[in-house]
């Protein structure tokens, strides 16, 4: 097994990943990858196996022989062989704000020691913005069984103070303030945040917008379960429905 910490290193080269995304794919901790890369520990065959068969590389050939990146990308002729000169796509690193660590980043969401420590997700989207992950905790964003519900990911790009008042009311948003973290639909009242939620039995929070540490746009949802899309459009079939049949009896 001499080769397999140096095959593994050179994988995560070509495909781009850091330690611990690799660790991740495999449920291995970072330490442990690390250890394999440098020798210092041997990993499970079972290990093994499912790691050549992700990358779909023959168990042989990764145990007994150092591939080239040539190989690993499954290149002919004389290509590059400098992982440096291939072109990657970038995808943005998304701190993510879990209900477990919800408490610590209330009071330390400004020590980029301690957001580094974070779960993170990657999403094919502008990696120069300031993005921020938040998996919803409760029911107050729901409405008549729609809407948001315990473990739906939200993702929301950063807005400056200065750029609060100019949302448009009712926007979606998470926000730091006075000690909260609250994800609900933004209304600006002067000097003022209203942060409602979309279940009717639970009262509005207001602020002043100098109080607010942070506030997030959000911009992509991700739900645990499938949206009940096939209702909605039934509901606007049935609607559509009914007006042709006025048209008509009007008409006649």
């Amino acid at each position: 097994m001499s080769f397999f910490g140096k095959n593994i290193k050179k994988i995560r080269s070509v495909k781009n990943l850091s330690q611990q995304a690799f660790a991740d794919l495999f449920g291995l901790k970072r330490g442990t990858l690390g250890a394999y890369e440098e020798g210092r520990s041997e990993p499970k065959i079972e290990t093994i196996i499912k790691i050549a068969n992700y990358f779909s590389i023959p168990i042989g050939d990764f145990l007994t022989n150092e591939l080239t990146v040539n190989e690993l990308l499954k290149f002919k002729g004389d290509l590059t062989t400098h992982a440096d000169d291939i072109k990657r796509e970038q995808f943005a690193i998304i701190p993510c704000i879990t209900e477990s660590i919800a408490g610590d980043y209330i009071s330390l969401y400004d020590r980029k020691s301690f957001l580094n420590t974070l779960p993170t997700m990657q999403l094919p989207i502008n990696p120069t913005k300031n993005f921020r992950a938040y998996v919803v905790t409760n029911l107050e964003m729901t409405n008549h069984d729609k809407g948001f519900y315990p473990k739906d990911i939200v993702v929301g790009e950063f807005v400056p103070v200065s750029v609060i008042k100019k949302l448009t009311n009712g926007t979606l948003v998470f926000a730091l303030v006075e000690g909260k973290l609250i994800f609900r639909r933004l209304y600006i009242t002067k000097d003022t945040i209203v942060l409602r939620a979309d279940h009717k039995n639970i009262d509005d929070e207001q602020f002043l917008v100098a109080d607010v540490k942070e506030l997030w746009r959000v911009r992509y949802v991700f739900c645990k379960r499938i949206p009940e899309f096939a209702d909605a459009f039934e509901d606007k079939l049935l609607l559509i429905e009914q007006e042709l049949l006025k048209m008509k009896a009007r008409m006649e």
